[in-house]
């Protein structure tokens, strides 16, 4: 009799070992919240759409962006140079000259060009302005450099003196090109911000604002004979836009 009530005891104790854990762990509904994911552990792969199989039904991945099709319309071509993010484009109306012009010395490279003629621009400008007609002179050719001269020697007789700052271009873009035999002709539109002030013999300002930042557009046009040793254009013809 002894031992069956030991082991009616120990079963009388295991049953409320076992309702006392029920208590305080609870019991499993269905209902309750996924164990929060480790941090430092990779997350896991997205569950695949129905109908998908690894890579979906038509096998594209989630991750790859469709390339436009032949029907869309093509984006316009913009090319980006120099400091500052200067726009440098070829123009639909010099497109097909420019590849005429490429055709006829393999090493002309338009943008590269457009960085030159910024550099001429600067160089002209700031040359024209000190009355530097030496610097002047083998930038242009001669009809222009006869112009250019000319306008400085009027504004020497006068007592006037120009000032121009050159602050930046906004875009040097290609607006025209002609190929005639050799020679190569290309019109760049500039887009500059210039201070341009004008004093007379005295000192006082003639024209112009020493405080205004002016936006300026100039069509200058640059001319070379594509089979020439010497790699530099001239300045062949300047105008203004607006």
């Amino acid at each position: 009799m002894g031992n069956n009530y030991d082991i009616i005891l120990i079963g009388l104790v295991a049953v409320f070992l076992i309702l006392r854990l029920r208590s305080v762990l609870g019991k499993r509904t269905g209902n309750e919240r996924p164990p929060a994911r480790d941090p430092l552990s990779p997350p896991p792969p997205p569950a695949p759409r129905a109908g998908d199989g690894p890579a979906g039904a038509s096998g594209r991945q989630d991750n790859v962006v469709p390339l436009p099709t032949a029907a869309a319309p093509p984006r316009p071509s913009l090319a980006v140079t120099g400091p500052g993010g200067i726009r440098a484009t070829v123009m639909p109306t010099a497109t097909a000259a420019i590849a005429a012009i490429r055709a006829a010395d393999p090493s002309f490279d338009p943008l590269g060009f457009c960085g030159g003629a910024r550099a001429a621009f600067t160089a002209i400008v700031e040359a024209f302005a000190k009355d530097d007609v030496a610097t002047l002179r083998p930038l242009l050719d001669g009809p222009t450099f006869a112009s250019f001269e000319a306008a400085i020697r009027a504004r020497r007789e006068r007592g006037e003196k120009a000032e121009t700052t050159l602050i930046g271009f906004e875009a040097s873009d290609i607006a025209a090109a002609e190929l005639q035999g050799t020679e190569a002709s290309v019109t760049v539109r500039f887009v500059s911000e210039q201070i341009n002030v004008v004093r007379n013999a005295d000192g006082q300002i003639a024209d112009g604002n020493p405080n205004e930042v002016q936006k300026v557009v100039d069509l200058w046009t640059f001319r070379r004979d594509t089979k020439s040793t010497d790699p530099n254009w001239l300045l062949t013809k300047t105008e203004s836009e607006g």
